[in-house]
């Protein structure tokens, strides 16, 4: 019997599941982020959440007056979870760079700051980094800074006393923002385990039982086997079998990892014969939720409804068969990639979008005369393929799509596709994709296009309905 949250009654176990999913789902809580609720909620909750999710995830909860921070132990780099904009895009370097520089100034900054002197404070940092530099007479770079300042007044680390920041980034010589500082929030944002400036490599980050202060010995080590099989569950749509080593395949398929994780955040865990997941039917766990609305999610489900239909051709028209990069591989990638752009002398080389692509590169996949005996392969799908599967969807459904992405084909498949991967149902490769077992889930997905009442407001956004069946509207869609 599972020993999670054993000084919680029967009665009050949903509101600490619910309390648990709050922190998980938002490892930043404040009296304002992401509601006025949450940090009252985490707080009457936080010694057992202390106690339960450093035992169950080796997750460390530290808690002040004003807020909540969840430690995570990090066993990979996920590219799925990026800060947003005031437009809900991700952001890209330039923002990350001005957001990291603004921490830096903001503790040089007393109880108050003008979003003009804050400006030019990071001005000053940004002009001895190649390739950055923040010139406030351009308005691209007034709305890229703005975006970072907005992050961190959402949760509270700034606080809006007067003026506007959106009339500012419009037209600084005409308008101003006057921001008070919280130093608690502030030091809650950056809080990172180790000294950033003794990493030599990204993946330093990743060990993570030395960080967070974890035990050593074989006992220690098996428990966090344990804890690193549960986040693997809980932090992605699925975990395969075949990413995992012998030791970790034995606890995944524990029913313990099970009985703790469904303890934990109330949530079921789904067993199938390639992996395990954690299922979030309600969303408020999940950081993205598929099927969905929008362009980007409509077109990907629609392609992987295709992609499904063609897995399953047999004979000649069968797809050729290859094996998927494995998870070290696909984490060296990613790693190498974070390592190009870190400080050189110090001064951070190409760090400004023209440096790398901001897309996940493609893995190169041998052939079949490279395989390995009992090597688990993949349907392989070429990306001329994807491209006439996705002029199909368009054609048929276009009506529906955002005019911008209707107009950029590529820019919308390689958005489709780049979800797709995000949640475990494809692996983006040199040349192609290859369909993981997950993609069976989306078989035989129907669509329809929706036609518009006049009882409908006209920005309506189609949404997919749970059982995978699309509806896409007449109107496109933001």
């Amino acid at each position: 019997m599972s020993r999670v949250a054993e000084g919680v009654s029967l009665l009050e176990l949903a509101d600490y599941q619910k309390a648990v999913r709050l922190v998980l789902r938002h490892p930043l809580v404040t009296p304002g982020y992401p509601d006025k609720a949450a940090l009252a909620t985490v707080r009457r909750w936080a010694d057992q959440l202390r106690t339960d999710l450093m035992d169950v995830l080796g997750y460390r909860l530290v808690t002040t007056a004003g807020t909540a921070r969840l430690q995570r132990a990090q066993d990979g780099l996920d590219a799925t979870r990026p800060a947003l904009t005031r437009a809900g895009r991700p952001f890209d370097r330039r923002r990350y760079a001005y957001l990291v520089l603004t921490l830096a100034a903001l503790g040089r900054h007393g109880a108050q700051v003008a979003l003009g002197e804050l400006a030019d404070a990071v001005a000053a940092d940004a002009v001895r980094i190649d390739g950055l530099g923040l010139d406030t007479a351009r308005k691209p770079d007034r709305d890229a800074f703005v975006d970072a300042v907005t992050w961190l007044t959402e949760r509270g680390a700034l606080t809006l006393a007067d003026g506007s920041a959106t009339a500012w980034a419009g037209d600084p010589e005409r308008a101003e923002a006057l921001y008070d500082i919280d130093r608690e929030i502030l030091l809650a944002v950056h809080h990172p385990t180790r000294v950033l400036q003794h990493l030599t490599s990204v993946t330093a980050l990743l060990d993570t039982s030395g960080a967070l202060g974890l035990s050593a010995g074989r006992a220690a080590q098996r428990r966090d086997q344990a804890r690193r099989a549960r986040r693997l569950v809980l932090e992605n749509p699925v975990a395969y079998y075949a990413d995992a080593d012998s030791e970790l395949l034995g606890q995944l398929r524990a029913p313990a990892l099970a009985e703790d994780l469904e303890r934990l955040t109330g949530l079921t865990v789904e067993r199938r014969a390639e992996g395990v997941a954690l299922v979030d039917t309600s969303g408020r766990l999940s950081d993205i939720r598929f099927p969905g609305g929008g362009t980007v999610a409509q077109a990907a489900l629609l392609l992987a409804a295709r992609i499904s239909a063609a897995v399953q051709r047999s004979g000649r028209h069968a797809l050729e068969l290859l094996p998927a990069p494995t998870a070290a591989e696909r984490l060296a990638a990613r790693a190498r990639r974070i390592d190009a752009a870190q400080p050189s002398r110090r001064l951070v080389t190409e760090l400004a979008e023209l440096a790398l692509p901001d897309e996940e590169p493609a893995y190169e996949v041998p052939g079949a005369e490279g395989q390995e005996p009992g090597e688990i392969r993949y349907p392989f799908v070429t990306d001329s393929w994807l491209r006439g599967r996705l002029k199909e969807i368009t054609a048929e459904y276009g009506a529906g799509f955002a005019a911008d992405l209707r107009g950029d084909p590529d820019r919308l498949l390689g958005q489709a596709l780049d979800l797709l991967a995000a949640m475990s149902v494809i692996v983006r490769v040199d040349g192609g994709a290859l369909a993981l077992p997950l993609l069976a889930r989306y078989r035989g997905v129907t669509a329809r296009v929706k036609t518009r009442t006049a009882a409908q407001p006209p920005a309506q956004t189609a949404l997919f309905a749970a059982d995978t069946a699309a509806d896409t509207s007449e109107d496109p869609t933001p």
